[in-house]
């Protein structure tokens, strides 16, 4: 008589099935910044960015999209993750990832070639893996699916979702503004519709942002929108979360706009109202993470 195994025919043992998942996850990873990193990958103006951008500025944004990867993954990674230091892996293979997909699409593109010098081959694919890096980590978030992420409990909700503190959802909502600023940003209409912009286009520019932004989490009924619990007054989603998420997309347009060096030798009023214009689809950018993420 035969020995039983310890598992049930068809029944995957945990470590395969693990890894199964991580490779899943490392698909959906080069999917996410293939979709998500395309739009940049095909914009002229982020090719001569990777050529002349002052090498500080280009380090400190690879820098500082190093640790937003990490609260990301700690959120959505390419599997279930139970610490911080399986977040940091993750983080770590989304770029790797990013970078890979990057070179691969310029060099398909004829954008760089071996023989060009190594400092401008490394900028053009440094600055396209930022946005590639957050696409490969919302691949999960967006194109995975439900029966991959783990036993639904009672209510409907997976083990993997996070409770989101309040600093966590102003966190998310910067990587929303900082994704969608990245996209348009380096292009040349964002400096062209600010100096064709009266002041009462940007007071109605920032008065529309806003309201687009609460309405896209709280009013039109998106996938993932929030409800008010029962006796909290209107005004209070408003001051705590929409009036601080815009000023999140406002200072991450600022940045962005000095990264690419958008506001070298330039008058406030004009720094203000190209951050005004910047603002509005980091603003969407930054309502949108609350409901994917």
């Amino acid at each position: 008589m035969t020995q039983q195994s310890g598992l049930s025919q068809g029944q995957v043992p945990p470590r395969s099935q693990a890894s199964r998942q991580f490779l899943v996850g490392l698909g959906r990873g080069g999917a996410g910044a293939l979709i998500f990193g395309l739009p940049m990958l095909m914009t002229m103006e982020l090719w001569s960015l990777g050529f002349y951008i002052e090498r500080y500025r280009l380090l400190l944004l690879l820098l500082i999209n190093m640790p937003l990867l990490v609260v990301l993954a700690r959120r959505i990674g390419f599997e279930q993750t139970s610490t911080w230091r399986e977040a940091i892996r993750d983080a770590t293979v989304a770029y790797a990832i990013a970078i890979a997909m990057s070179a691969a699409v310029l060099f398909l593109l004829g954008i760089i070639k071996l023989d060009v010098p190594a400092t401008e081959l490394l900028g053009k694919i440094a600055i396209q893996a930022v946005p590639a890096s957050i696409g490969a980590l919302l691949g999960r978030s967006q194109l995975g699916g439900h029966q991959d992420d783990g036993p639904a409990d009672e209510e409907g909700e997976t083990e993997s979702e996070v409770i989101t503190s309040y600093g966590r959802e102003l966190f998310m909502m910067a990587i929303g503004a900082l994704f969608l600023s990245l996209n348009v940003a380096p292009t040349e209409e964002i400096i062209l519709i600010s100096y064709k912009m009266t002041p009462w286009h940007a007071l109605a520019t920032l008065a529309l942002s806003i309201l687009i932004m609460h309405a896209f989490v709280y009013a039109v009924a998106f996938r993932g929108a929030h409800q008010l619990s029962r006796g909290t007054p209107r005004w209070h989603a408003f001051v705590r979360f929409t009036l601080p998420g815009y000023v999140i997309a406002l200072a991450i347009s600022l940045y962005v706009l000095w990264t690419f060096g958008r506001l070298d030798d330039t008058a406030s009023t004009q720094v203000l109202m190209a951050a005004i214009v910047l603002g509005f689809p980091g603003a969407i950018g930054a309502a949108a993470a609350r409901l994917i993420l």
